[in-house]
């Protein structure tokens, strides 16, 4: 014991005791998906407080020098059904419908017994926290510290669930401030309620209104009630009701129908009281909407639904049949790296060269999925070595706590623990890739093609051919193609009769649509309304007409189960697609210029003019501009459909949007905004084509992105493109590294390839083509 504490007093300098801020890795090893479970434990450097598992950790060790790991050994606890005679007390039910947060549902629910002692390098000497009592003070103290801080500190991992998924927070009805009350002299008992119509006496809502009380909406079990409180609002347009039985002096579930949400209503003291209710004298009798949905969650989960319960399933373990965790949110992530790791190109990047930006993280992610290292089957724990060895047919799995926190760093969505959308997130992985793949091979390539689309005056029949690149095809749902037409007919109905009856609901029925109508609305020309036509120089009418260009190696395919309704408000189609096995989009290849047809003259729209001064910038329509915004598109792009459209209002301005929304930089663009959204220059301003910008770029900036590697010159090249914001100028030189590698940097500032004008263009990016069948 003195050789050991002689060890450790010459190594007391280099360990040290967590501070607030220090980001503590105890969870997972820094370059695989070892963790404190996994077999030989997890080595924490009590220096760097990197993780590393036990076959890394003699790596760390001659790297860098340092000796002293705290060694963390967590196993398994047995659980019997009540935890009888474990001493430790029973799993606490959740009572918030909530992942990660106190009270709510837990994606790490097992239990674990932890072992945790200091290792020495290169000898492995052990030291555990009794054997520190019989070292010298300076010594125990600073090692004790060391341990307690390390234990006691919030990992990487916890720190990135803090802002976990909170199904319970609601938003203000709109309808709560200015509520409409009857004064029809209803006042409500406190208590033998019933349903006005069916007499139920369960599940009553009062609407807030008329102070009429009637059954809720019948759940997809056959329970609930029989859907009259909403066929009272569908009678009367009410469009909040309070659930009879959960008031309290604390609230109440409140509902509003027109929102189709439950909501919050900061006056429901007052409006309840017009009916007679006194809040602070109510006793809660029913559960809540919450504790019914924590109830059916508990019940019906999905992952019984996932594992296909009641059938009989083979486990499977081997390299490419990785699980990965889900880590409260992270389905989206998950689904679409799976996939992602499937593609030969994304299978070779993960074992040979590193993703720049993205450092070892998505090699780490691609070896533990493809290597099979982590889909050994889990051994069960048992009592005692043998019964240790006996495997529970579920495999260990990783968790892309480290992945997910890298490739989200930044993002305003993915950054969060909120539910995503996996097409938002392969787009956005996808980016990523392609701004840091700047040398070698790029494996985004595999989903790349070229789209053709083919414009013609229907006045003048000259056409217009330009080109794009695109990553997934969005393919259109025509509705009224469905094959069970009578079916759907049949069904809306009894749905129809139902609702007048008060029956309960019938079984939904799901149209039917073709895949090839899918295809064939696809092919279907545009027709543009409201067209700029550079022949006749007026606005006209045009079809577009959109083709493949090249062919991709995989292409990836998004059904367009969203749209808008004549209100605007989004809404999902339920409809049924079967994808045959093999494709063949030969039929939609582009063929570019027809023999004899004549292309649109290159003139660009013209100018608005104001109606003094020719030279002067024109005045756009604020208010209109200011709408388009509102709606979600970018600022740019609003002035810019303002200024096409001549300030016609705000219908001519939505049109130009929603038909321009797939131009380069348009609501599909992958990397920086090179038209729809890019600056618009107006003319009679400084900055217009040709010209070197006059205002100063930022020195902060600059030297921000000469850090990563570029010249000064390139660095303000980029952000004079993109006024001066600094992550746009990242993105913006990362997609022009050819460009910027070929200019030549004159005396006055300005590159050889802005000053000749007549230089060809840099070439676009690579694209595979193959055959349209697959």
């Amino acid at each position: 014991m003195a050789e050991v504490s002689e060890v450790l007093m010459s190594v007391l300098s280099t360990i040290r005791v967590p501070r607030p801020g220090d980001r503590v890795h105890k969870d997972e090893c820094a370059l695989s998906f070892s963790s404190p479970e996994s077999e030989g434990g997890l080595y924490v450097c009590m220096n760097s407080f990197l993780g590393f598992g036990s076959q890394y950790v003699d790596r760390h060790h001659t790297r860098s020098g340092q000796r002293a790991y705290l060694h963390i050994i967590r196993t398994r606890k047995k659980e019997d059904d009540n935890n009888s005679g474990s001493g430790d007390p029973p799993k606490k039910k959740p009572t918030r419908l909530a992942i990660g947060i106190e009270g709510g549902f837990n994606v790490e629910q097992d239990q674990y017994e932890e072992e945790v002692k200091v290792v020495l390098f290169p000898d492995r000497q052990e030291v555990t926290a009794d054997d520190l009592t019989a070292m010298p003070d300076v010594v125990r103290e600073r090692v004790s510290l060391a341990m307690a801080g390390l234990m006691s500190a919030d990992s990487v991992s916890h720190a990135l669930q803090v802002q976990q998924w909170d199904g319970e927070v609601r938003a203000e009805s709109r309808h709560a401030a200015e509520l409409k009350q009857l004064d029809n002299g209803v006042k409500i008992p406190p208590s033998g309620w019933r349903c006005e119509v069916c007499d139920l006496q369960e599940n009553l809502w009062m609407n807030l209104t008329d102070g009429r009380v009637f059954c809720g909406r019948r759940y997809f079990d056959g329970s609930g009630g029989n859907n009259h409180a909403l066929l009272h609002f569908q009678q009367t347009g009410h469009p909040l009701a309070v659930k009879l039985g959960t008031i309290t002096p604390d609230g109440a579930d409140v509902y509003s129908y027109d929102e189709d949400d439950m909501v919050l209503d900061p006056k429901l003291p007052q409006h309840l009281a017009h009916f007679g209710i006194d809040m602070m004298t109510m006793e809660k009798t029913e559960r809540t909407m919450t504790e019914l949905e924590i109830a059916v969650n508990q019940r019906v989960g999905e992952w019984e639904v996932i594992q296909e319960s009641g059938a009989t399933l083979q486990p499977l373990s081997g390299p490419g049949l990785t699980g990965m965790k889900n880590l409260g949110n992270s389905c989206y992530l998950n689904s679409v790296m799976q996939v992602i790791f499937t593609v030969p190109d994304f299978q070779s990047k993960s074992v040979t060269i590193l993703l720049l930006w993205l450092k070892h993280v998505s090699t780490k992610l691609g070896y533990g999925l493809l290597s099979g290292e982590y889909s050994k089957p889990a051994l069960d724990p048992g009592e005692g070595a043998e019964a240790s060895t006996e495997p529970r047919g579920d495999q260990v799995g990783i968790a892309p706590r480290m992945f997910k926190a890298l490739v989200g760093r930044g993002h305003p969505e993915f950054s969060t623990n909120r539910q995503q959308d996996a097409q938002e997130f392969l787009l956005h992985f996808i980016n990523m890739v392609e701004r840091n793949c700047r040398s070698g091979a790029n494996p985004s390539e595999a989903f790349r093609f070229l789209v053709e689309e083919r414009i013609v005056c229907q006045q003048s029949q000259k056409a217009k051919y330009t080109q794009r690149v695109d990553y997934i095809l969005q393919l259109p749902v025509p509705m009224d193609q469905a094959t069970n037409t009578e079916e759907l007919h049949e069904a809306e109905r009894r749905r129809e009769e139902a609702d007048s009856s008060g029956a309960p609901p019938p079984s939904p029925v799901r149209a039917k649509i073709p895949f090839t109508a899918c295809m064939a609305a696809l092919s279907e020309p545009e027709t543009l309304t409201d067209f700029w036509s550079s022949a006749v120089q007026a606005k006209t009418t045009a079809t577009k007409t959109t083709r493949f260009a090249s062919f991709p190696d995989h292409l990836v395919i998004q059904v367009k189960k969203f749209t808008f309704g004549q209100d605007w408000v989004p809404k999902k189609l339920d409809v049924s697609i079967d994808v045959p096995d093999t494709l063949n989009l030969s039929t939609l290849r582009g063929a570019g210029q027809q023999p004899g047809e004549e292309l649109l003259p290159e003139l660009a729209p013209p100018p608005l003019m104001t109606p003094d001064v020719e030279v002067k910038a024109p005045v756009l329509d604020d208010s209109t501009v200011s709408q388009l915004c509102e709606m979600g598109f970018p600022l740019e792009a609003c002035r810019k459909a303002v200024y096409y459209t001549g300030n016609t209002g705000i219908d001519a301005a939505m049109n130009w949007v929603m038909g321009h929304m797939d131009d380069p930089g348009g609501s599909r663009c992958v990397g920086p905004a090179v038209y729809f959204s890019a600056p618009l220059v107006l003319p009679g301003t400084s900055s217009a084509p040709g010209t070197t910008p006059t205002e100063s770029v930022s020195e902060e900036h600059l030297a921000t992105i000469v850090s990563m590697g570029f010249s000064r010159d390139q660095a303000t090249r980029a952000l004079r493109a993109t006024s001066n914001v600094l992550e746009r100028a990242v993105d913006w030189i990362f997609s022009h590294l050819d460009d910027l590698e070929s200019m030549e940097v004159s005396e006055g500032g300005r590159s050889a390839a802005e000053s000749e004008g007549a230089r060809e263009p840099p070439p676009g990016p690579k694209v595979r083509d193959g055959p349209g069948s697959k």
